[in-house]
């Protein structure tokens, strides 16, 4: 006598074959979404953040014998970039994180 070794055979064909339902396979569930929207944010904020006028602006107008010190300011050396990297983390966690 042979084993049969494959679920389907000639006599089957043709026949309804009952459905399994299957779970949601789908891997992100609504916590990873939730934090994807929360690093997506960080990283908008980080880069509104980073904005503003260029070293030889003033008023906003090009000016070459002028210098504008605030592209050195604390919130867009320190501050902007530190949300930037924050967001990408999140997004990183939101990506990795089970179910």
């Amino acid at each position: 006598m042979s084993k049969k070794t494959n679920k389907f055979s000639a006599d089957s064909f043709g026949k309804e074959i009952a459905e399994v339902p299957q779970e949601n396979t789908f891997y992100f569930g609504k916590q990873n979404f939730k934090w994807m929207l929360i690093g997506f944010a960080c990283i908008v904020v980080g880069f509104l953040l980073m904005m503003g006028p260029d070293a030889n602006t003033v008023d906003g107008k090009y000016d070459p014998n002028s210098w504008n010190e605030g592209i050195f300011s604390i919130r867009r050396i320190r501050i902007a970039p530190l949300f930037v990297v924050v967001g990408f983390a999140i997004e990183v966690y939101a990506i990795l994180k089970r179910k």
